[in-house]
């Protein structure tokens, strides 16, 4: 049996006795027995516990484009998992029921880290991914299973929020080799609102990835109709991008569909999401996506210098690959912004569930 309450790092004591979390700009100050809004992170005693280590909602074999990430082993496999939670209170979640869950009995596969790396070989996994909820809150955990899988082999993929404080973040990307982070608007406002947090920490991870660690990463924006997809707030968005990161960065547009607390906002139609790409090309970013719809070109990476389709996706699975081994552009020799091996993997589209049984740690 995986001990559930682990102690968890960053907190610091208060004058008035209370604990706080310093693991994201949230700052839970708690008292004896609180949770933080996270949910998982309690203060028991003199210490805080992570109610979620070791404890998964399932986990699941995925196309590595389905993070997305389009640059990082296309059409290689990643063995994907979750646990509980979120520091983020997103009024739009696509995820909620693990997302927002506050039953831990949801939470019935266990496994250790050591574990989850021996299966992530097993299945000839390249890379283990922590998603489905935002991994910044089962951080201890999520480290504790990079180290086991960079002990075997396997790479390792954060899909967050990005709301991280400075400390936290640094220690928790030393451990991971990829990332896709949900730049979810380009207003506080909306920030505010919709997600019960602020844009800056997201923009200062950004900066921190692109200027501080040779973390591969991409962004995903998801266009929700009336709240974050005028023309002027997608320009900001793709200026900012080109002006801080530089144009390499690869940039996913994805499509909204009604759920959780905004059942009632109609879904986004495919020409906003071909409009914004128009947006962000035409401000010099040189991979920008759709996602959540059935778009070719919207999926095809393409050559920034010369234009040619260099890897053909329709949905998540690869139809034509024509990078050479060294990642650059046959036919004008453009290197390609990445992370690539001699040939693209042939995982597909499929999405394989799997249980993992085993507790072995080392």
């Amino acid at each position: 049996m995986i001990e559930s309450n682990y102690l968890a790092r960053y907190w610091h004591w208060l004058d008035d006795g209370r604990m706080q979390c310093d693991l994201c700009p949230r700052d839970c100050r708690l008292h004896e027995g609180q949770r933080g809004a996270c949910f998982v992170r309690m203060r028991q005693g003199q210490q805080m516990i992570l109610t979620t280590y070791g404890r998964s909602s399932g986990f699941c074999i995925d196309p590595i484009e389905k993070k997305p990430l389009n640059h990082f082993y296309p059409g290689s496999s990643v063995l994907s998992f979750g646990t509980a939670g979120c520091n983020l209170a997103c009024k739009f979640c696509q995820n909620w029921d693990i997302s927002k869950s506050r039953d831990m009995d949801r939470l019935m596969d266990q496994a250790s880290p050591e574990a989850i790396a021996i299966a992530a070989v097993k299945y000839g996994c390249q890379s283990v991914a922590f998603t489905y909820n935002d991994p910044v809150i089962f951080a201890e955990y999520a480290m504790d299973t990079a180290v086991a899988c960079h002990a075997h082999g396997v790479q390792t993929v954060a899909v967050t929020a990005g709301y991280m404080h400075a400390q936290a973040r640094q220690e928790f990307y030393a451990h991971i080799d990829a990332a896709n982070v949900d730049l979810k608007a380009f207003t506080d406002d909306f920030y505010f609102k919709l997600t019960g947090s602020h844009l800056q920490p997201v923009l200062d991870t950004l900066v921190y990835l692109k200027h501080e660690t040779k973390v591969w990463f991409e962004i995903t924006t998801l266009l929700i109709p009336g709240h974050n997809d005028t023309s002027e707030e997608i320009t900001a968005l793709c200026q900012w991008i080109m002006q801080k990161l530089g144009p390499d960065v690869p940039l996913h547009f994805s499509a909204f569909h009604p759920d959780f607390k905004m059942p009632d906002v109609p879904a986004t139609p495919i020409a906003t999401l071909v409009r914004a790409r128009d947006i962000g090309l035409k401000a010099g970013l040189h991979y920008v996506y759709t996602g959540n719809v059935h778009n070719v070109e919207g999926d095809t990476t393409y050559c920034p210098a010369c234009h040619v389709p260099l890897i053909d996706r329709d949905w998540y699975e690869i139809k034509a690959y024509r990078l050479d081994a060294s990642g650059h552009c046959p036919d004008c020799g453009s290197a390609i912004a990445g992370r690539f091996g001699a040939k693209a993997g042939n995982f597909g589209s499929r999405r394989v569930p799997i249980a993992i049984h085993g507790t072995s740690q080392h």
